[in-house]
């Protein structure tokens, strides 16, 4: 497949998986935008329940996951697409493109549920934590712990959803990898 325009070689899969990392960076900056109000603004403010460590961790370590896997790593696997795709000429069809549509639903609804669940845990849990003078619970480690064993299975029940998108890409991807390439595609020389 080749751009109409300029010839160069493109690649369905890779347009997709970019299109979902701009939803997921749509996401991102709400999900920004809403913490960092709460930050300043919420009672308990967030700053107040990352900074108190234990169970406020888990908002920090979920933020993180999904920046990383979410945003970043929806945006990668576009270029893994485009590499079988474009420059290997392999591109998926037939039965072989289920592999890449339960990649791309499984793996971003897995990494956004699960990573969100794990902000929400770790903002209830550390709210719960922080003392009463500063608008907590002021709850001691047992209740707490109430609180955030709630969220375990469902966080390990979204995580083996996104693991299972992972697996079903990476096997999509090599079946057609191992399989031969189309007509090669010309990328026009230009004069130097």
């Amino acid at each position: 497949m080749s751009d109409a325009r300029t010839g160069a070689p493109t690649s369905k899969w890779a347009n997709r998986f970019v299109f979902a990392a701009i939803l997921q960076g749509l996401l991102a900056l709400g999900l920004t935008a809403y913490l960092l109000y709460h930050a300043v603004f919420g009672q308990p403010a967030a700053s107040r329940i990352v900074a108190g460590g234990g169970a406020g961790m888990w908002m920090t370590v979920g933020y993180l996951g999904y920046l990383t896997l979410g945003l970043v790593g929806t945006a990668v696997t576009a270029q893994m697409y485009r590499h079988l795709e474009a420059y290997l000429s392999k591109p998926f069809t037939g039965r072989s493109q289920v592999f890449p549509w339960l990649h791309l639903i499984l793996w971003n609804v897995g990494v956004t549920g699960a990573t969100w669940l794990m902000i929400n845990a770790g903002y209830r849990g550390g709210a719960a934590a922080i003392g009463t003078q500063f608008g907590g619970l002021g709850y001691n480690a047992g209740q707490v712990h109430t609180i955030m064993v709630a969220y375990t299975l469902w966080i390990a029940a979204t995580m083996a959803v996104a693991l299972a998108g992972a697996f079903l890409g990476i096997v999509g991807y090599l079946l057609v990898w191992a399989r031969p390439a189309k007509a090669a595609i010309r990328l026009p020389v230009s004069a130097a």
